[in-house]
């Protein structure tokens, strides 16, 4: 094959004093078959005179200056200028470690069945006072096998995007990323998994992922827990359709305000609640939009109506699983975590 294996794809914006040590981490990986395409997204900062200044050392890095025009515009332009059997995400904050390339090139090169992988994560915020992000980065660490991934995509993104590899000709053939008033990497994932795409991560962790207060994810609506909501009952409605036996009819754990709302995106696609499932003894045998609250002992056995579980305080995602294993349930043919 002409050209190098890997494309690393990094969109760039006003990234002056982190921009740096993310191409240098790349340039620098123990694999050196590669190229990185780095997406200027019309900085107005120095982002673009330190990118040339290391595209004069190292021939690998290929530049693309464009009008600004968001994430995914930027994304998609280095996807296209990419000439990689692979092509690797990776944002402009953050830093791959020596080996990230290497291990998973070799894990799509060795299992032809799978089309994206990734990789466990080093969180790079301060976990104190990000405790809700440092929770995540544990919980998508935990997430490694192809079922794993796939049972567990309508909980939250189940990868950091920059940890991202994938095959280019899936990329022709499911699209890249889309642009809209949801998070794009999410959709992708989603859209490619429902297409049957298997995804597996490298058990290791090959990325420091920062958490800047400035980062994308934690300011742009299109990233909004609301959003992720949004995007992610589309593709739940369309797979309950299909592989649940009780179709349309499911029942939902957690009465409570926040789980109804997240819920109601669901239903407004034509999900028929049966039931409301509940501890609290104030909201048992309450009727919500005509609807009864059972206690949970009192759920049906296993098959007899698909739960879906919206609780999301933490701990509750583990603590319902044994609950429902205990009673018989299995992940994915009875019942789903989708908070």
């Amino acid at each position: 094959m002409n050209g190098p294996k890997v494309s690393v794809t990094m969109p760039c914006y006003n990234c002056e004093d982190t921009v740096g040590l993310a191409v240098e981490s790349i340039l620098s990986q123990s694999y050196s078959n590669l190229e990185l395409v780095a997406a200027d997204d019309g900085s107005s900062d120095s982002t673009a005179a330190i990118l040339r200044e290391y595209a004069a050392e190292d021939s690998r890095l290929k530049l693309l200056f464009l009008d600004h025009q968001g994430v995914v515009g930027a994304a998609n332009a280095a996807i296209n200028a990419s000439s990689g059997k692979y092509i690797a995400r990776m944002d402009a904050d953050d830093i791959a470690l020596p080996e990230r390339i290497a291990r998973q090139s070799a894990l799509l090169d060795q299992n032809s069945e799978v089309g994206l992988t990734a990789c466990r994560v080093r969180f790079g915020g301060d976990s104190d006072k990000c405790a809700g992000y440092a929770h995540y980065v544990d919980w998508i660490n935990t997430l490694v096998g192809a079922d794993e991934i796939s049972l567990n995509r309508f909980v939250e993104f189940p990868f950091a995007n920059p940890s991202i590899m994938m095959r280019s000709d899936l990329i022709k053939q499911h699209g890249p990323f889309r642009d809209g008033d949801f998070p794009e990497d999410y959709e992708l994932v989603l859209r490619w998994l429902e297409a049957g795409v298997e995804m597996r991560k490298v058990d290791e962790e090959l990325l420091i992922w920062n958490d800047p207060p400035d980062r994308l994810s934690r300011n742009h609506p299109k990233y909004t827990v609301e959003a992720f909501y949004r995007i992610k009952s589309e593709y739940l409605y369309r797979w309950l359709k299909i592989n649940c036996s009780t179709f349309p009819r499911v029942g939902v754990i957690g009465s409570g305000r926040t789980s109804r709302k997240r819920y109601r995106m669901l239903e407004q696609s034509g999900t028929q609640t049966a039931f409301y499932v509940d501890i609290d003894p104030r909201k048992v045998g309450k009727v919500i939009h005509g609807s009864m609250v059972i206690h949970r002992n009192e759920v049906p056995p296993p098959g007899d109506t698909f739960l879906l579980s919206y609780v999301a305080s933490r701990g509750a995602r583990e603590e319902v699983s044994e609950f429902l294993e205990s009673r018989g349930y299995i992940l994915g043919q009875h019942y789903l975590l989708v908070a």
